[in-house]
Parts: C-alpha cells; structure tokens; sequence
C-alpha cells in the first residue's frame, strides 16, 4: 500500500496561473506515481418528497450507508444490483456529488480531495457524450486545447493526440464523424473508446468510468475491459461501476466492491470473493457465472446455497435472537461482512490513512488550464463546426424564411399610399411582429440539446461557465438570428412599397432583429435546466398567445380594458409592433390629391395622416416615442440572458 506521504501523479496541491500546477509537457507523457483512494465512513442521504401538493411529506433516503474501503492502482470493479447505489459512490469517489447529504471523506493518498481533482482525473460517463458533427480527431482537440496546459505547443498537443488514437485503435476512424444512432457514424465500441481518449488526452492516473459495458455486446464489451486492464498496468487506478459482467470480464478485476442498497457485501480482491461467500454457507454451482452469483445471492433467489458445518453454527448464533433471525438477506451478509477478516483488514489499512481526515467535501474555486478568452475562441470554434456539420436545420430555416416573407409579400403587394389602405399596412407590421415571435421558440433548445454535454465537459474542468455561456451566445445566437431577420426583412419591405429610404429599412430590419433576440432570450430563460423542449414550446406559445391577443385588440379596437393595460410592458410584441408603426407612418399624407371640387374617397371617419393614427394609438411622436421601444425590449434580453445564466449556473451546482 502506498504511505500516507505519496504524492499524487495529477500534481494539484500547488498553483500555476498558466496550466495545471506544477505540471510540466514531461510530467504529461507518463504516470509514473501510485494513487491510492480511500474512502472512509461514507454515508448519502437525499431528501425525497411523497404525496401531493396538499399534505405533501419530505422523508430522507439512505443511498450509502457508512462504508469504507481503499482503491489501488489496477481494475477496482464496483458491482451490484439496480439501485445499490453503485453510480452513486463512484459520483462520491470521483468528487462530482452535491455535498448536501454527505458524509464521510475521501482520500488520495491520505491526503483529501484537492480542489481541482475534477479536472485533472478522468470520467467516462455512462452515455456517449460528445459532439456528433465533429470526427474523433476534432473532438479530441477540443479535449486537448481546453485540458492541457497553454504551455504545451500545438505540435506537442497533436502527437498527444496521435499516441492516444493509436494507443486507443482509432486510427482508421480518426476522421470519421462521431454521429448518433440515427445518423449512423461509428459503432458503440468506438464511440466508448472515443469517450476513454477524451480523458486519456491528459493522461489522469485516476480514470472513473459509469458503466462502461452498458449498451455494448458481449464481445465488444470483453474488448473495453481488456483495454482498460492493460491501461491499469500501466500504474492508473481504474475505478468503474458494472451491473452483471460475464465471467471472462470478472476475472479482470483486481479489486471488487459489492454493494446492495447502499451497504458493503464485501470489498477486497476480486478473485477471493468466491471463497468469502463460500465460507458464508454460499457455494455455487460448477461453471456458474460469480458475477450472476453474487446476485442472485443478493436478490435472495440463488438455489445453490449450502450451508457448511461452520456456517450452520453462524446461522444457529443468528437465529438466537428472532430479530435478527428476520433480518432479509441483505441485512445479514452485511454483518456477516462487518464480522470478517477482509473488513478487518481493511480499517487497519485505513487507519494510517486517517491521521490527516478532515471535511473534504464542497465547492472550491478551481484554476483551469486555459484563460477565458482561449476557451472561448474554442467553444466558438466548435460551435461553428457544429453548425456547418449539420446544415440542414440553417437551410431549412433560410428556405421558410423566404417563403414567409414571399407569402407575406404577395398577400400585400405594393399596397397604395392612400388613406383606406393605412390599416392593412398596420395588420403587415402586426404579421412580422407575430412571425419574428413565433419562429424563435427552438432557440432554447441550444442548451437542452447539449445538457449532458455541457455538464460532463463542466464538471471535467474544460472551461469556466462564463466563457461557455458567452461562446455559445456568441456563435449560436448571432449568426442563427442576426441573418434570418436581415433576410426577412429584405423581402416584404420592398414588395410593400415602404417608403425606398435607407433609414427606414434599417429602423425596420432593428426592430425585427430586437424582437427576435428578445423572443429568443425568453426562450432561453425558459429552456435552461429542461430535459426536453416540449415545456419551453407550450409556454412559450401560451405567452406570445396572450399577448397577440391585446396586441389585436389595440390594432383593431384602438383600446383595451384599462385593467388590463399593464400587460403591454410585459410584452414583447407590443414593443415590437409601436416601434415598426413609429417607422412607417411617421410624417406620411394618405389623403393627398384630393381637391375640393371632387369627392373624396377617404371618409370623414377615415385617418388621413400617418401623425394623427400614431396619435390615436398613444405613440409618442417624438424620436424618444421609437427609442423607448428599443430600450424596453434591451432590458427584456438583459433580464432573460441574466436569469437562463443563474439557472445554468443552479444546475451545474446540483
């Protein structure tokens, strides 16, 4: 066993404002140190509520319950049936649990978790999370320019990269898309390996992986595993959760831990836990699988347990007392273990381990490899490829704008200036206002999409949240929003006969682009956190519904209830909609040509002067009448960009 004063391989204890501390381009070739992992009177309750809004009950549910063990450098497997809480302590070792409901600690080589171990140890999540439209080789590069030090040159980062494809067998699929199941791209083993050479690109000595056969055929799964137990040979400690290998998986594993609704069955070498259950009255038939064993044992439906001479003697002091003798199966094998000499011999390992134990859990302030302006150029970059990848969703949306505006453009062709065509000029603002708010409700997917994505980058150290949030507003929302609305604009405006002034057609093309980045600001706010977009698209249609209503009402009874005049500062629409009618009827005669000899067309009750309609709505005819509409609607996307990144924020935390 390493000694207490070991130092950790991913050095994290001292600072270095220009890459990892104290890491060097030579330090990153090998992992030459040992680390040992100790956890040690762990426990983790969450708070679940039952019932319904009224008389709703929060009751507390043990997930671990106070063990303790130690992790050494090979394959330290951690087994168990669904809802042991194996994903759960492997969260806990890896320090990307939410500390409410924690106790215990956690050790790397006696010493507590360093502030930054999240980003200088690997974690392979159970699903294939990476960027879909990028090749392996793009999204190692990524991995590379965010994770390793900006003291390394980008030669040296590319033969890192070229030693972790060959080393991995990626070569003939380093510039193949990553794709999806529906796409197609590469097959599950690949994208598993794929996923192992993202945190491999800084060669951790630690490596934490979420059910790395899950998905996975037998053969594929038997060919990770093998990959994983020549890495561990090379001095990593590989630690892993798996729900039910075969056998020539199980025989891999250095060290097994299994657990069964939170408790310890037994921890220790894997090749020995056979023998220990043998000696708890438990034998298993010839050339039964240990791992399907173990579990049946655990679920109480084995039919091959034999109780031996001794083990009836244990079973007869049990049932002595009727309280225990009625304890299920799992409540005895975990005394059983706490009685044995594997549990023993492990608190005296952890004992020397102890001496430094003090709170190691909570949020601590991290230095990341890479300054803030690098991994925004990086996320940009990536987001850019994302959307070039993938052009279909672009063309598709450039191909409805276009018909939208042609469709739009044709029902109001040329309309004439004169004074019985004003209000149909006014229902064509109203039509953008309403198209410029509806055709935005897919901009908060940008965050639903790539949530596991983000989280698992986020909790890797790949970049701050600010530099993230900033970069994907920077390279989704520009470009996907900036040129729609120019092109929008082109085509009605001059199909309407607006006035063929420059300054109108910017004012105009500035107040749909308002209104779409404030349409798509709510989106966000909505969208951030969600699972799926279908919540984010029913309120955000119940919201432009409500508010296309009163704007309707305005439009064609010029009044609205007076109890209800407060909703158009809450409106989008309604800013939208005053600042397009402050541009276009602004100082305009639609009764002129008239002489007094002939009768005129327009009728008593007809506005004749785009002034006097302005007037008649309550728009102010002053410049500050069309600026306060921009004002208003820039202080709607400040709140909304404000609240979707506190809630980005809320969520990376828990």
């Amino acid at each position: 066993m390493s000694s207490s004063n070991d130092k950790v391989c991913i050095p994290v204890l001292q600072r270095n404002t220009r890459g990892p501390p104290g890491m060097t381009a030579s330090d990153l070739k090998t992992c030459t140190e040992r680390i040992v992992l100790s956890f040690h009177n762990l426990s983790y309750q969450v708070k679940m509520k039952s019932g319904f809004f009224i008389g709703q009950k929060t009751v507390e549910k043990e997930i671990l319950s106070n063990i303790s063990g130690i992790m050494r450098p090979g394959l330290n497997a951690i087994m168990g049936p669904t809802g042991a809480g194996k994903s759960v302590l492997l969260d806990v070792l890896a320090a990307r649990k939410d500390p409410h409901g924690l106790s215990g600690d956690v050790l790397i080589n006696g010493a507590p978790h360093p502030a930054d171990f999240k980003c200088h140890s690997g974690y392979v999540v159970q699903d294939h999370v990476m960027m879909s439209t990028l090749t392996v080789r793009e999204n190692l590069q990524f991995s590379a320019a965010l994770r390793l030090p900006m003291t390394m040159t980008n030669l040296e980062k590319e033969e890192r990269i070229d030693k972790v494809i060959e080393d991995l067998g990626l070569d003939k699929v380093a510039n193949s898309k990553v794709g999806t199941k529906l796409t197609g791209g590469l097959s599950g083993a690949e994208r598993k390996r794929t996923s192992i050479a993202m945190e491999l690109i800084m060669d951790p000595c630690i490596l934490f992986l979420d059910e790395p056969t899950n998905g996975l055929d037998s053969n594929t799964a038997h060919a990770v595993l093998s990959l994983l137990k020549r890495m561990s040979r090379q001095g990593r400690t590989i630690i892993f959760s798996i729900h039910q290998p075969r056998y020539s998986i199980f025989k891999l594993f250095d060290s097994l831990t299994l657990l069964a609704s939170g408790k310890l069955m037994f921890h220790g070498p894997a090749q020995e836990a056979m023998e220990y259950f043998a000696s708890a009255g438990y034998h298993s038939e010839p050339y039964n699988n240990p791992a399907e064993f173990f579990l049946d044992i655990i679920n109480g439906v084995s039919s091959t347990v034999v109780l031996s001479g001794d083990e009836e003697d244990y079973e007869a002091s049990m049932t002595e007392e009727p309280s225990k003798s009625d304890k299920p199966v799992i409540e005895k094998l975990a005394k059983y273990y706490a009685d044995s000499s594997f549990y023993r011999e492990t608190i005296a390992e952890l004992e020397p381990l102890s001496g430094s134990l003090k709170k190691s859990f909570g949020f601590k302030e991290i230095t990341y490899a890479t300054s803030f302006f690098h991994q925004l150029r990086w996320i940009a970059w990536r987001s850019f490829k994302n959307l070039f990848g993938n052009p279909q969703a672009s063309i598709a949306q450039i191909i409805v704008i276009i018909v939208m505006g042609l469709i739009i453009g044709a029902i109001f062709l040329v309309l004439k200036n004169d004074c019985n065509e004003i209000q149909n000029r006014a229902l064509v603002l109203f039509m953008l206002t309403v198209y410029e708010c509806f055709s935005n409700k897919s901009a908060g997917e940008i965050f639903v999409v790539e949530k596991k994505l983000f989280l698992q980058e986020y909790n890797s150290g790949y970049y701050r949240l600010s530099s993230y949030y900033l970069g994907k507003l920077l390279s989704e929302l520009l470009p996907r929003r900036l040129l729609p609305s120019i092109l929008f604009t082109c085509i009605p405006y001059f199909m309407l006969g607006s006035m063929p002034v420059a300054e109108g057609f910017l004012i105009m093309t500035f107040t749909l682009m308002m209104v779409r980045y404030s349409a798509s600001s709510l989106a966000l706010a909505i969208a951030v956190g969600q699972n799926g977009v279908s919540i984010t698209t029913l309120l955000m249609n119940i919201y432009f519904l409500f508010m296309m209503i009163f704007l309707a009402m305005s439009l064609y009874f010029e009044t609205m209830a007076p109890q209800l005049l407060w909703l158009q500062y809450l409106s989008i629409p309604h800013y939208g909609f005053m600042a397009l009618q402050h541009n276009e009827f602004l100082g305009q005669i639609y009764c002129a040509g008239l002489n007094a000899t002939k009768s005129s067309s327009c009728l008593n009750y007809i506005i004749c002067y785009g002034d006097e309609y302005l007037t008649t709505h309550g728009i102010n005819l002053s410049p500050w009448g069309l600026w306060k509409n921009y004002v208003a609607l820039a202080c709607m996307i400040i709140i909304f960009l404000i609240i979707a990144y506190l809630k980005l924020l809320f969520l990376r935390k828990h």
